[in-house]
Order: C-alpha cells, then sequence, then structure tokens
C-alpha cells in the first residue's frame, strides 16, 4: 500500500485503507495456473493477474465489447511497475504481443476501442488494421497536461473504433445523442427548427462526431478521482458502453487499472469483468463498484443525454428534484479552470 497522503477536507479522492484492502481482496479472482476457464466465473469479477498468465485460457467469444486503454509507449510509473517507452517497432510488437488473442475474446459482431496518444496512435492503428475493421478514430480533449517551451502542449488523446464484422455490429447512437445549448435559435413558421424551447432555456439534442471537447478529466473535486496516473473519465467510458454494448451484455477490459470500465457497465446495466495486475488498484476498482450500489450518477450524464459542457446549470435553475446534477456542472466549469 502506498502511504497515505494529507489530503484537504474537500478532496474526493477515493482511497483505501490497509483494513479495507484486506476485505476488497475477498472479492478478486486469481486465475493463476487455471487451465479452463468459464464465462460465468468472470461476470462481475476484477481479475487480479498479469493479462499474459491468463491470455490463453480465458473463453474465446464472450464479449459484446471490449475497451483496451493500454500503457502508452511513455515511461510511466504505475504503482511500483515502470514501463518503459521503446521505439515504435518495438511498441508495436508489444502491441502484437496480445491484441490479436483479446480479439478472440469478442464476439462474431463485437466492437473494440483502443486509447492512444498521439505518440502511440500510428502503432495503434496499424494492429487494429491487422485484427479489425477500423470504423473510425475518435479524438477527445484532455484538458490537463503540463505546458511545453519548445513544443505544443498535448490536449488530445485517441480512441480507436473497430468491429470484427464491418456489415454486423451493434451501434445505438440515439443512446449517446448531446444536448448542447441553442445560442442562436431559428425558427420556421415562428417554430422552434430542431431544438427545444423550455423556460429554462433553448437546447437542441446533436448527434455525436469523433471530437469530443466536453470530457472532464478525474481530479480532487471529483468523486471518481483515484490516485491512478491515467484514469479514464467515467463519461468517456459511459459513451463507449451505451454506443457500442447493448443492454445486458457483457464488457471486458484487459487493462481495468482503477476499475472505470468495470464501474461504468455497473451503473449502466451491463455485466463486466476487468484484469489488473496491481493489487492496490484492484482494491480501488472494488471500492468504487461497491460505491456504484448506491449511487449511479455519471457526471455528465442525465436523463439519458450527455450535457455539454457547462450548460447542465441553465436546465437545472428552479428545478430542485436535480440538484445533482447543478454540482456537475459545477464541477466541470472547475475542471475547465482548474
Amino acid at each position: 500500500m502506498v502511504e497515505e497522503k494529507t489530503r484537504a477536507g474537500r478532496n474526493k479522492t477515493i482511497t483505501v485503507t490497509p483494513e479495507e484492502c484486506v476485505t476488497l481482496s475477498e472479492k478478486f479472482l486469481n486465475l493463476k495456473n487455471k487451465k479452463t476457464i468459464q464465462v460465468s466465473e468472470i461476470i462481475g469479477k476484477t481479475i487480479n493477474n498479469d493479462l499474459f498468465e491468463v491470455l490463453d485460457y480465458m473463453p474465446k467469444s464472450f464479449a459484446d465489447l471490449i475497451i483496451i486503454d493500454p500503457p502508452y509507449n511513455l515511461t510511466k510509473d504505475f504503482n511500483g511497475f515502470t514501463f518503459k517507452s521503446s521505439s515504435e517497432d518495438n511498441y508495436l510488437d508489444y502491441l502484437r504481443s496480445w491484441f490479436p488473442k483479446v480479439v478472440s475474446f469478442l464476439k462474431p459482431n463485437g466492437s473494440l476501442y483502443l486509447c492512444g496518444d498521439w505518440k502511440c496512435t500510428s502503432a495503434l492503428q496499424q494492429v487494429m488494421n491487422e485484427n479489425l475493421t477500423v470504423l473510425n478514430r475518435i479524438t477527445w480533449q484532455r484538458e490537463k497536461g503540463r505546458g511545453a517551451l519548445s513544443n505544443w502542449k498535448n490536449g488530445m488523446e485517441d480512441v480507436w473504433f473497430g468491429v470484427k464484422d464491418p456489415k454486423d455490429y451493434y451501434f445505438d447512437v440515439e443512446a449517446v445523442k448531446q444536448k448542447r445549448k441553442v445560442l442562436a435559435p431559428y425558427r420556421e413558421n415562428g417554430k422552434p427548427k430542431d431544438w427545444e424551447e423550455t423556460e429554462d432555456g433553448n437546447f437542441r439534442l446533436t448527434y455525436p462526431s469523433n471530437f469530443w471537447d466536453d470530457i472532464s478529466i478525474p481530479y480532487w473535486s471529483m468523486p471518481e478521482n483515484t490516485d491512478h496516473p491515467t484514469q479514464k473519465p467515467e463519461k468517456l467510458i459511459a459513451k463507449l458502453i451505451l454506443s457500442s454494448c447493448p443492454e445486458n451484455g457483457f464488457v471486458f477490459d484487459p487493462f481495468l487499472g482503477s476499475g472505470t470500465t468495470s464501474v461504468v457497465a455497473k451503473k449502466l446495466g451491463r455485466k463486466y469483468c476487468g484484469i489488473e495486475l496491481n493489487h492496490e488498484y484492484c482494491c480501488w476498482a472494488e471500492k468504487r463498484l461497491q460505491m456504484a450500489e448506491a449511487d449511479k450518477t455519471i457526471q455528465g450524464y442525465s436523463d439519458g443525454v450527455f450535457w455539454e459542457r457547462n450548460t447542465a446549470n441553465l436546465q437545472m435553475c428552479g428545478n430542485k428534484t436535480k440538484v445533482k446534477q447543478t454540482s456537475v456542472a459545477i464541477d466541470l466549469f472547475a475542471t475547465t479552470n482548474n
């Protein structure tokens, strides 16, 4: 266990005590030396193993959706385990050592999303093209990050979207529409055209594009935040799950980290499973899964729509039943000004 930090009173970062970790560890599934694994064994489980120990024994064709957030080609410390950057050829060899086997876990009509940054995205595209049909590349804006004196600050990441069968895959665009404030409302015959007029403001439901500028990186005042160095936002993962996994479908994450994929899948009524090597990260994941039993909210998502950043509070004016969403908007505003 990492030594506990001294945190401010308003800090909502999720932590676990050594005592909690002992209890949470009882929920882990360890598959080391197990040569036969059934789908029923892994549903709802956090698998505390090295991916390479269990790759050859996982069941085939069980996942409707696979979300992969692997180590990027950067030198990064993951709670004592250091992933070291290498040449692009070596990184591509690393991807090829496990990616095809993970693809075999997909159902014939399944979908896969693979995350990365600008530096490794060409390798990601190549390994995707070798194993799947690539349908798109999503680019999402990261508002966090250090500035650079001799280069452009990195403010984006990619998510590659691929399927096994381009003629047969699940995609629900209605589930991932974005609700945006209408700044210049257009009327036809005196009536709103393609937008809704309400006492709280004018809004339009828009189709999602492959550029996402409404994502907030988890930080200390957000209740989903952990100390994981590369934690993905719940809102980002929610878009992937709602668009590409049917209700009660199965979502799998082979690099689970602090558990975001499993947590969001649980909140959205999907089956889930994830593999994570680090013991403490698994504890964070299990604690977050416990918390999700009582709180299924996802920042920036409510009433079946994704809200444009910093507009949700306009809809909540005078509506006391949606106080939680107001606080979401405040948190999102704070994030953009952090």
